[in-house]
């Protein structure tokens, strides 16, 4: 794949910073996780996983510990400003978060991947793609994305009106831990346990609040139709048709049909967070989808 006009940074400074952490061009060190089963047969296959919007790598625990008792190797990694990675103040816009991702795959030396992205880290695997190429990667999946894009512009008038973003900002800035336990449970689902629901809260919570802040601005004013386009890896789309956060037809039913090679499976009547609420179903289709 042709790289995207957006330009590569140069990336001489990056690498392994410490054990569990891997150093950018900036300085930021971000926390991974490595999870091989020694026990399992080895499949030879590596998938490499992108989280939410406002939660660490821990997110993919349903799936991860699935996967590598299967033979996959995983793996997560906190982005900047959340979990245990560093909070830089600044560089939470795509290009940037992008590189992030760069640095863990290059860092580990990764190849013939299976790049799994959720919500905003969709948008991050997608611009990953279009900035570096696809000479690492094999395939791609998204999780209920913010793809191809969200706001209500003139040309694309079903978005979603700045005013919500306005008011989830006024949250954000008055009474956060309110807004979490108000909007938990449509993100979990009415299956989830009270327990499970605390923990994505708790991990929501630890991440910083200018991370928060900025991601939003981030992900309000993406735009990847264009983008999309160029993607040149099959790619599995996944989405629940009860996303109140990201609805359906505003973004994989139109990120489908943008994508060259492209396939999109519906959660019939899951949520937003289908890594919850349908983690058996996910993870099977994971690793269909990531044995080629």
């Amino acid at each position: 794949m042709a790289a995207h006009q957006h330009g590569d940074r140069h990336r001489d400074r990056a690498g392994i910073a410490r054990p569990g952490f891997i150093g950018t061009t900036d300085g930021v060190e971000l926390f991974y996780r490595d999870w091989r089963d020694d026990g399992a047969p080895r499949n030879g296959k590596t998938i490499v996983f992108v989280a939410s919007y406002s939660l660490p790598g821990d997110m993919w625990a349903y799936q991860m510990l699935p996967l590598t008792q299967q033979g996959f190797r995983c793996i997560a990694f906190d982005r900047r400003g959340h979990g245990r990675s560093s909070d830089p103040g600044g560089g939470y816009d795509y290009d940037t978060l992008a590189d992030d991702l760069a640095a863990v795959i290059d860092a580990l030396d990764l190849s013939d991947i299976t790049l799994v992205g959720y919500s905003m880290g969709g948008a991050e695997a997608v611009r990953y793609l279009t900035r570096h190429g696809s000479a690492r990667v094999a395939r791609l999946a998204l999780i209920a994305s913010t793809l191809p894009m969200l706001a209500k512009t003139p040309d694309n008038p079903d978005g979603i009106d700045r005013a919500h973003v306005d008011a989830f900002q006024h949250d954000l800035l008055t009474d956060y831990p309110q807004w979490l336990a108000e909007n938990a449970r449509p993100f979990a689902g009415p299956e989830a346990s009270e327990a499970m629901i605390g923990w994505i809260r708790e991990m929501a919570l630890r991440t910083s609040h200018q991370a928060l802040f900025a991601c939003n601005e981030t992900v309000s004013r993406g735009d990847f139709h264009n983008e999309l386009r160029d993607i040149d890896v099959p790619t599995l789309i996944v989405q629940g048709d009860r996303d109140v956060s990201n609805p359906l037809e505003l973004t994989s039913q139109r990120t489908v049909r943008l994508i060259p090679d492209a396939r999109l499976v519906v959660y019939e009547g899951a949520p937003h967070g289908v890594f919850l609420s349908d983690a058996a179903r996910l993870t099977a289709d994971l690793a269909a989808f990531a044995s080629g």
